[in-house]
């Protein structure tokens, strides 16, 4: 749905609404993705992709990697006069990791060593949290609008003035925090504990484990509960 504007202004047009093609609504679903695809996808599978599938050393791959979140860091400050905090966090994660990278020899060092990247991006997910920012929001508000200008509106709606969705709210990005902490953990002691062929392994069936858990507590304490919220103030402005 759009909004038309009236004399009457912002409160008049959140009534007067017309219909929003899906193609609308897609499109404003990728511009709310844009910031997790451009400071956290695409500098951690170019990672990967430069560690992994061009063969560069760890440090090499970080180096390359670090350049984008940088470049967004240092334009958000300058240019947009604001911090990137996304972009910020995965530029100290390379950085962090290319300082460990100095450390070599123990291969299970170096197994605890890529646990890291969990355990700083949930640190900084918490810290967000007792900011008052949660950064999970930037990924779950767009599933719950669906690009739709009214829910929109009642989402701001929401976040401004009910003190039940804004504890939905920071709890959904609590619950991811502590879950890539947590799994961060998990992996240190399985390091030091378990034989490394099995760790190889293993290191990923708990991360893919982590999400999915993370996504289903997330969903029942936050995502859900928040969904209703938002129907129900989008039936009390349609009276």
């Amino acid at each position: 749905m759009s909004i038309t504007a009236t004399e009457t202004g912002i409160e008049a047009a959140a009534t007067q609404v017309t219909e929003v093609t899906p193609a609308a609504q897609a499109h404003a679903v990728r511009q709310s993705f844009l910031p997790l695809i451009v400071d956290v996808a695409v500098p951690l599978g170019s990672y990967y992709l430069l560690k992994d599938g061009f063969g560069m050393s760890t440090m090499a791959a970080l180096g390359w990697s670090s350049v984008v979140p940088a470049v967004r860091t240092v334009w958000g400050a300058v240019k947009e006069r604001r911090f990137n905090g996304l972009a910020a966090l995965i530029l100290f994660v390379n950085v962090a990791g290319l300082l460990l990278s100095f450390v070599a020899g123990d291969p299970r060092l170096m197994l605890a060593k890529d646990s890291g990247i969990s355990s700083v991006v949930g640190i900084g997910i918490l810290v967000s949290v007792k900011l008052g920012k949660p950064m999970m929001t930037a990924g779950l508000k767009p599933f719950i609008t669906k690009g739709d200008a009214v829910k929109t509106l009642a989402w701001e709606r929401l976040l401004s003035g009910s003190p039940r969705f804004q504890k939905a709210e920071r709890t959904f990005s609590l619950v991811w925090g502590v879950a890539l902490f947590g799994e961060c953990l998990v992996r240190i002691v399985g390091a030091y504990t378990l034989p490394i062929d099995t760790m190889v392994w293993l290191g990923t069936v708990i991360m893919i484990a982590t999400i999915a858990l993370a996504m289903l507590i997330s969903g029942g304490l936050a995502a859900g509960p928040m969904e209703k919220m938002l129907e129900e103030e989008l039936a009390l402005q349609a009276r």
